[in-house]
């Protein structure tokens, strides 16, 4: 059965956000989501296929919102019910036997307890945590006596993405990459005054940015992994030095007075997810770092002010303000600095003396993540893509496919792959009208820039040089005629069958004052619970195919869909964020900002045969906590927590939390290991 689109917006402002906090949104992205909308394009999604498919229908407006009249029927199958199904439609997933390998544990329960919660026959220990010594010579953490010293050898705030990579030779160790995405100083330091930060705090916080590598060891025993204080681990922060590659490097546009050359960047910031590379590397995606900045409305120069209000830099989001100790974040002073970042870095975890590079090959956004697919087989077999997502709302998806192939075994080589190929913007279309359930389309990916051999580059949009392409990449797209998605986050190729997974969180602004209405692949108005992408792509080529894989939310309602699967044997999930798989190929996602009235989590869900759709929760985070960085291995899963207790009503003096360490202990961001009781596969 076709399922209608949501059609009521009732209550107040609030209806229809994610359950993160304000104070959240401040810190993380500057309120991202409280402002209006930076893509003010007209590439309206579907233009013509969603005027076809909604001529039959009526808008109407009424002082509790809108309400689309698509017939009564339609209306009531709308609002949900108590019972297992959404409508009282016979269930089209019915499915035989039990849970595919993988997926074998008992579900947990939505729950809004102070704990990582995990399945019955389970055991969990926290692998690090906040201010736990990194490097010799770092001091215990301290709550009361932090310092930038001290921090710069610590673990840093906010954990986002891990990955864990092998060391060549020494079986049962691994470098534990993770990305410290932001800091909350409210949270952080007793007594902090909002947007008054003393110096000390500020380079505390600067220091509790950015990327941690560190040499961890698995036990013999049990999943958990330890920690190695050592030579071998490395922070980096929001002011360690940085190589500048492809077509904005030394341009105009990212020289400052500070570096003449605009080849070299200090520090790395608002590091999201990432992903790892077959050569041994790490990929980190520089996302909301617009909130760093201070005296946006000084920038007089009227084109670079157009530019930063694309990106969303205004004198209200920076919470941070270490514009007044360091004048580089100081846009009035150095308007400059805000085009140096945005980019994906790539680390080399096996060199901790080795200068990272920021590729403005792959453009310049709010990078949620980027993850690579090697093609396999046929003409373009060695072929490098790299997928990646601007996380804001009515922002698009990107891919760059590399003209450099990879040589196995050459890392020296290899590291040189993102720095020259062809960069695209994707668009989308369908013929069938907008549904929540058979949902499926083709698309194309429109050429922006070409980054040669030799460092020369090419742009493929009318009026705007290579540079401009590299450093301006989103008013590239809108030329383009990318489609508006709904936050686009991780997105992930599959790594037996190719197909790429996008995580689409939400966009509550979609269809309302004047914005852009529901779409085929963004099928629901006010979207507050996001969905799943999945897309069919031709890796090296120009066009894909795609379907929805999930519309997320409460299974009791009409309006969500579990890839046909039956919904009254699913986990209700909201707010996808990051994707990654499991050694038998199923997708798992952990969310951040869970609409349903619960705690994040993370998820399993079945991609093939007649259990397609089936989700199931593996396990929840702390309160007012968000799920990050999931990493399936056959004998354990590691998450990272992030930001737990983050009220806004919290205060050092008055904490939400004290996860990890419980007691009346503030609570610390952490990366937590999770294995079966006695050993075994997860989920087998």
């Amino acid at each position: 059965m076709r399922i209608p689109l949501q059609l009521f917006t009732t209550g107040g402002d609030d209806v229809g956000r994610s359950a993160r906090a304000r104070i959240t949104c401040k810190y993380k992205c500057g309120e991202a989501c409280w402002h209006e909308p930076g893509n003010k394009s007209d590439n309206a999604y579907f233009r013509d296929v969603a005027r076809a498919a909604l001529s039959r229908r009526t808008i109407l407006r009424g002082g509790a919102g809108a309400v689309l009249a698509v017939g009564a029927t339609s209306l009531l199958a709308a609002c949900g019910d108590d019972g297992a199904s959404s409508s009282g439609a016979p269930s089209s997933g019915a499915a035989s036997g039990g849970p595919v390998d993988g997926m074998k544990f008992d579900i947990v329960k939505p729950n809004t307890e102070d704990a990582v919660v995990i399945p019955d026959g389970y055991e969990q220990k926290v692998v690090i945590a906040w201010g736990d010594p990194v490097l010799p010579g770092a001091p215990e953490f301290d709550f009361e006596n932090q310092t930038a010293d001290a921090q710069s050898k610590q673990f840093g705030f906010n954990n986002d993405f891990a990955g864990l990579i092998p060391i060549d030779g020494q079986p049962g160790h691994y470098y534990l990459v993770v990305n410290q995405e932001y800091t909350t100083e409210a949270h952080m330091f007793r007594g902090f005054v909002e947007k008054k930060p003393t110096e000390e705090q500020a380079r505390t916080s600067m220091a509790a940015h950015g990327i941690t590598v560190l040499e961890v060891t698995e036990s013999d025993k049990d999943g958990s992994l330890t920690p190695v204080v050592g030579s071998r681990n490395r922070r980096i922060t929001a002011s360690t030095p940085f190589r500048l590659t492809g077509p904005a490097a030394g341009t105009d546009l990212v020289k400052t007075s500070a570096d003449r050359s605009g080849n070299t960047i200090a520090g790395t910031i608002a590091n999201c997810s990432g992903g790892l590379t077959p050569w041994g590397t790490m990929l980190s995606g520089e996302e909301n770092y617009n909130n760093y900045f201070s005296n946006a409305s000084k920038v007089t120069d009227k084109a670079a002010a157009g530019h930063l209000e694309r990106y969303g830099f205004d004198d209200d989001a920076d919470y941070h303000q270490w514009g007044q100790y360091e004048t580089r974040f100081d846009l009035a002073q150095e308007p400059n600095e805000a085009n140096r970042f945005g980019y994906v870095v790539e680390v080399d975890p096996t060199d901790p003396q080795s200068t990272p590079l920021k590729h403005s090959a792959l453009g310049r956004l709010k990078h949620e993540s980027a993850t690579i697919h090697v093609v396999k087989e046929g003409p373009q077999a060695g072929t490098v893509v790299a997928y990646t997502g601007d996380d804001e709302k009515f922002e698009y998806i990107y891919k760059f496919v590399s003209s450099r192939k990879i040589k196995e075994g050459d890392k020296r080589a290899n590291m040189g792959i993102l720095t020259e190929g062809t960069l695209y913007v994707a668009s989308f279309s369908s013929d069938k009208p907008v549904t929540t359930d058979d949902a499926a389309g083709s698309g194309t990916w429109h050429k922006l820039l070409t980054t040669n051999a030799d460092g020369s580059a090419v742009s493929h949009i009318k009026g705007m040089t290579a540079a401009e392409v590299a450093v301006f990449t989103r008013e590239a797209a809108d030329k383009a005629g990318a489609t508006k998605m709904d936050r686009p986050e991780d997105i992930e190729p599959h790594p037996v069958t190719g197909k790429v997974y996008c995580a689409l969180t939400n966009n509550d602004d979609r269809g309302v004052d004047g914005e852009e209405g529901p779409t085929a692949a963004n099928p629901r108005k006010e979207n507050k619970n996001g969905q799943i992408l999945e897309m069919t792509d031709d890796h090296a080529g120009e066009s894909f195919t795609w379907d929805l894989l999930l519309v997320c939310g409460d299974p009791k309602a009409a309006d969500t869909y579990f890839g046909g699967f039956d919904k009254s044997q699913v986990s209700p999930i909201s707010c996808p964020d990051n994707v990654a798989f499991d050694p038998h190929g199923n997708l798992w996602i952990s969310t951040d900002g869970n609409a349903l009235e619960s705690n994040d989590g993370l998820f399993a869900v079945a991609l093939e045969g007649d259990r397609r759709g089936e989700t199931k929760q593996f396990l929840t985070v702390p309160a007012k906590a968000e799920t990050c960085g999931p990493i399936i291995q056959d004998k354990r899963v590691i998450v990272c927590v992030q930001h737990p207790g983050e009220d806004d009503d919290a205060t050092p003096d008055k904490p939400a939390s004290h996860w990890p360490d419980g007691g009346d202990s503030q609570p610390r961001p952490a990366v937590v290991a999770v294995w079966r009781s006695g050993g075994g596969q997860i989920g087998v």
